[in-house]
């Protein structure tokens, strides 16, 4: 018996050994505000990238279309939340990246402070209006949305950009007239009351005369690597799905993470937490391919993204491979 407990602990241990050293070494970057923040917070410290065989790296980035040109530059592998935008415009002018995984739904709304004379999209023609930074995924959708239900140019408001705490602090300090803000940031107001203009989900199902909701982030990767390593890139997927899963059935732990490791009081936390499914996603089906090529189209009409990317920008090869894993 204790010959048996020997051989069986010293296969274990090569086993162990055998799966570190097989670990494959990503470089992951991601957004360090907004709705990236919090789930980033929660995959970065959370052992379920190890327990697929990634051996992650994190790089943070202050701006919101830094992710992007970290995949240009070939610096990071992989992105999560990757603003959709960025990567059309990067992907028309020939960038080699692929999209392998819809990430973000763009669960923002259009709002005024409480009081506010304007009442109604069609009165933001002229004024300023806070949202993330130009060529952001928000910053085009809003652009899209005034432009095709409002008739607003791009050229007839001004666009105020920052991350959403500056977007909030504009809008208390009245430097903006509106804002496109994220759900989860109107709900961790405190100072300011604010009033809906619209949603950008409703108001893109008024522009499409569909049902689809619209994307800003996506999860996006080097070419090179998912084709030559697709079972690389779905067992990230795997882990993505494991962190979604996790965070939904863990609440107060995941309020934790985001006290102790994102900075945030407990009240926006909490906050985050409750708006954990409707900010997250980690899904490719065929019905949000149809709906990321349906805001290319509406994006290129809008002539707020110029150029064709290739049908190949949209490759569900590891999502589907990602099915199997267990």
């Amino acid at each position: 018996m204790k010959n048996w407990l020997k051989v069986a602990t010293l296969a274990a241990g090569a086993l162990f050994a055998l799966n570190s050293a097989a670990a494959e070494k990503v470089r992951i970057g991601y957004w360090s505000s907004g709705v990236s923040l919090g789930y980033g917070t929660v995959l970065e410290n959370k052992d379920f990238l190890a327990k697929r065989g990634i051996d992650a790296e994190f790089v943070h980035f202050p701006d919101v279309n830094a992710p992007i040109k970290a995949l240009a530059s070939g610096s990071i592998d992989l992105a999560f939340g990757a603003p959709l935008a960025g990567v059309f415009s990067s992907a028309a002018e020939g960038v080699p990246i692929k999209i392998f995984a819809a990430t973000q739904p763009a669960d923002v709304q259009f709002v005024v402070p409480q009081g506010s004379p304007i009442t109604s999209l069609n009165q933001l023609k002229g004024k300023k209006i806070g949202m993330s930074p130009a060529g952001s995924s928000v910053a085009v959708i809003a652009a899209t949305l005034l432009q095709g239900n409002n008739q607003i140019a791009p050229n007839d408001f001004q666009l105020i950009g920052g991350n959403e705490s500056r977007l909030a602090q504009y809008l208390v300090q009245k430097q903006v007239d509106a804002a496109a803000l994220r759900s989860l940031t109107i709900e961790q107001l405190d100072e300011l009351k604010v009033t809906p203009l619209g949603s950008f989900a409703d108001e893109w199902k008024k522009l499409t005369h569909s049902e689809a909701v619209p994307y800003i982030g996506v999860g996006a990767v080097r070419s090179e690597l998912i084709e030559q390593h697709p079972e690389t890139v779905a067992r990230v997927i795997a882990a993505l799905r494991d962190t979604l899963a996790w965070g939904k059935a863990h609440q107060q732990e995941v309020v934790s993470l985001l006290q102790k490791n994102a900075n945030l009081p407990q009240r926006e936390a909490e906050v985050y937490f409750s708006r954990w499914d409707s900010m997250n996603r980690v899904t490719f089906e065929p019905a949000d391919i149809a709906t990321l090529k349906r805001q290319h189209q509406v994006f290129v009409a809008s002539g707020t993204v110029k150029g064709d990317v290739p049908e190949s920008l949209y490759d569900d090869a590891a999502y589907k491979a990602s099915a199997s894993i267990k």
